[in-house]
Protein backbone atom coordinates (compact mmCIF):
# COMPACT_ATOMS: atom_id res chain seq x y z
CA UNK A 1 0.00 0.00 0.00
CA UNK A 2 1.26 3.40 -0.64
CA UNK A 3 0.11 4.92 2.57
CA UNK A 4 1.94 2.54 4.79
CA UNK A 5 5.67 3.49 2.66
CA UNK A 6 4.69 7.20 2.81
CA UNK A 7 4.88 6.69 7.09
CA UNK A 8 7.89 5.15 7.17
CA UNK A 9 9.16 7.71 5.18
CA UNK A 10 7.71 10.86 7.13
CA UNK A 11 9.05 8.73 10.58
CA UNK A 12 12.49 8.03 9.04
CA UNK A 13 12.98 11.53 8.03
CA UNK A 14 11.57 14.02 10.37
CA UNK A 15 10.04 13.10 14.55
CA UNK A 16 6.89 12.16 15.14
CA UNK A 17 5.46 15.06 16.09
CA UNK A 18 5.84 16.79 13.16
CA UNK A 19 2.39 18.14 11.41
CA UNK A 20 2.85 15.84 8.33
CA UNK A 21 3.05 12.72 10.64
CA UNK A 22 -0.29 13.67 12.88
CA UNK A 23 -1.85 14.24 9.66
CA UNK A 24 -0.99 10.33 8.24
CA UNK A 25 -1.76 9.25 11.38
CA UNK A 26 -5.27 10.78 11.53
CA UNK A 27 -6.00 10.08 8.09
CA UNK A 28 -5.32 6.09 8.66
CA UNK A 29 -7.54 6.32 11.86
CA UNK A 30 -10.30 8.23 9.73
CA UNK A 31 -10.10 5.36 6.67
CA UNK A 32 -10.25 2.37 9.51
CA UNK A 33 -13.22 3.94 11.10
CA UNK A 34 -14.79 4.93 7.46
CA UNK A 35 -14.10 0.80 6.71
CA UNK A 36 -15.91 -0.06 10.32
CA UNK A 37 -18.74 2.17 10.07
CA UNK A 38 -20.18 0.73 6.45
CA UNK A 39 -20.32 -2.36 8.73
CA UNK A 40 -21.80 -1.02 12.02
CA UNK A 41 -23.91 1.82 10.41
CA UNK A 42 -25.40 2.33 13.96
CA UNK A 43 -21.80 2.55 15.75
CA UNK A 44 -22.80 6.00 17.00
CA UNK A 45 -19.70 6.68 19.06
CA UNK A 46 -17.66 5.44 16.28
CA UNK A 47 -19.42 8.23 14.45
CA UNK A 48 -18.16 11.04 16.57
CA UNK A 49 -14.87 9.58 17.33
CA UNK A 50 -14.56 10.32 13.80
CA UNK A 51 -15.76 13.97 13.36
CA UNK A 52 -13.24 14.22 16.19
CA UNK A 53 -10.68 12.79 14.15
CA UNK A 54 -11.92 14.93 10.82
CA UNK A 55 -12.10 18.09 12.84
CA UNK A 56 -8.31 17.68 14.26
CA UNK A 57 -7.05 16.93 11.13
CA UNK A 58 -8.62 19.41 9.17
CA UNK A 59 -7.33 22.56 11.79
CA UNK A 60 -3.82 20.86 11.04
CA UNK A 61 -4.31 21.01 7.62
CA UNK A 62 -5.51 24.65 7.74
CA UNK A 63 -2.52 25.26 10.25
CA UNK A 64 0.27 23.63 7.53
CA UNK A 65 -1.67 26.10 4.59
CA UNK A 66 -1.02 28.75 6.73
CA UNK A 67 2.61 28.14 7.59
CA UNK A 68 4.36 26.45 4.71
CA UNK A 69 1.83 25.82 1.01
CA UNK A 70 4.58 23.61 -0.54
CA UNK A 71 4.36 20.87 2.11
CA UNK A 72 0.56 21.64 2.37
CA UNK A 73 0.21 20.48 -1.39
CA UNK A 74 2.65 17.64 -1.43
CA UNK A 75 0.79 15.99 1.53
CA UNK A 76 -2.40 16.36 0.35
CA UNK A 77 -1.27 15.48 -3.24
CA UNK A 78 0.55 12.25 -1.66
CA UNK A 79 -2.26 11.02 0.90
CA UNK A 80 -5.01 11.34 -1.76
CA UNK A 81 -6.76 13.40 -0.11
CA UNK A 82 -8.93 16.74 -1.20
CA UNK A 83 -7.79 20.30 -0.96
CA UNK A 84 -9.83 22.17 1.79
CA UNK A 85 -11.60 25.50 0.94
CA UNK A 86 -9.51 28.14 1.89
CA UNK A 87 -10.92 31.59 2.88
Amino acid sequence: MVKNTFISVISQEENRGSVEFQIVGFTNKIRRLTSHLELHRKDYLSQRGLRKILGKRQRLLSYLAKKNRVRYKELISQLDIRDSKTR
